[in-house]
């Protein structure tokens, strides 16, 4: 299956898709040109922060959640007004937020990471009800953040590793035992990024260096795959008015000579119809 282009703007990291249940409305954020990106009336619209943004939530239908590299904030989608929720590692300017997603029991789950990805720089936390705590530290590259539609598992990898996670959650959405291994992609072409997972339980993963995005079966048996014209897949999310649709962020850093050769599309923001039914974002409870 293919997909195509669905908003031309280059980012140079793209992350954070999300398909809004009230609004019935697509965000996405450029990490690296700091910017949270919608497309409403036909039109591309653009809010710019003074930091790097990386992941959404929302918490009614004007505000969202955004994760910044030095807090959890709540923004006005229709005054722009930008508050502090929660700080997010304020005090470490070499760190910034990388991969996030709220969970079914209205926590949200967000990563952090070093700017230049040193090596076990970051931390996966967990924001709930108005506290932060630290889940699992020394993470390098945090992705993979999802979710069963029950609430009782959760997955995320370190990329570095090349091994996607999951994790059992108890009642309230806490980690309950150790994690264990779910899916290896050490001999795949490209490396795990985000995920999000389906109604059903199937679990999507962008791969990055890959051009694509992977569905895993909820015993981590590879299914099936959404290709598109972009090396660097970085995350997806289900949306449109029926959840079918695969939305996909992409990136344009750290490409190949031979990845340019092959595609001019690197960074754009794809979209595939009819792919499976995804599950409604969560609402962040504050």
């Amino acid at each position: 299956m293919t997909s195509t282009i669905f908003d031309p703007t280059p980012c140079d990291l793209g992350e954070g898709p999300f398909w809004h249940p009230e609004r019935q409305q697509f965000f996405w954020c450029d990490i690296l040109g700091r910017k949270l990106l919608t497309r409403a009336d036909d039109k591309t619209h653009c809010w710019e922060f003074p930091g790097h943004v990386s992941a959404l939530g929302w918490t009614d239908r004007d505000h969202l959640l955004i994760a910044s590299e030095t807090a959890l904030h709540l923004f006005d989608l229709t005054t722009g007004k930008n508050e502090v929720v929660v700080a997010l590692e304020a005090d470490n300017p070499a760190t910034r937020s990388n991969d996030g997603r709220a969970d079914p029991q209205g926590g949200f789950w967000i990563g952090t990471m070093g700017k230049k990805a040193e090596t076990r720089a970051g931390a996966i936390y967990r924001y709930y009800r108005g506290e932060v705590r630290t889940l699992y530290p020394g993470i390098t590259v945090p992705n993979s953040i999802a979710f069963a539609p029950d609430g009782t598992t959760a997955y995320f990898t370190d990329t570095r590793t090349q091994v996607i996670r999951r994790q059992n959650l108890d009642a309230q959405g806490w980690p309950k035992g150790d994690p264990e291994p779910f899916v290896d992609c050490t001999d795949l072409p490209g490396s795990p990024d985000g995920s999000v997972v389906d109604a059903g339980g199937y679990l999507w993963n962008a791969q990055w260096g890959g051009w694509r995005v992977a569905c895993y079966s909820p015993e981590g048996e590879y299914l099936r795959e959404v290709t598109f014209n972009a090396a660097h897949t970085s995350c997806p999310a289900f949306g449109g008015p029926d959840l079918t649709t695969l939305f996909c962020t992409s990136a344009q850093e750290n490409l190949t000579d031979s990845d340019r050769n092959r595609s001019s599309d690197h960074g754009k923001t794809f979209a595939a119809e009819n792919v499976a039914k995804g599950q409604p974002e969560h609402r962040v409870i504050l």
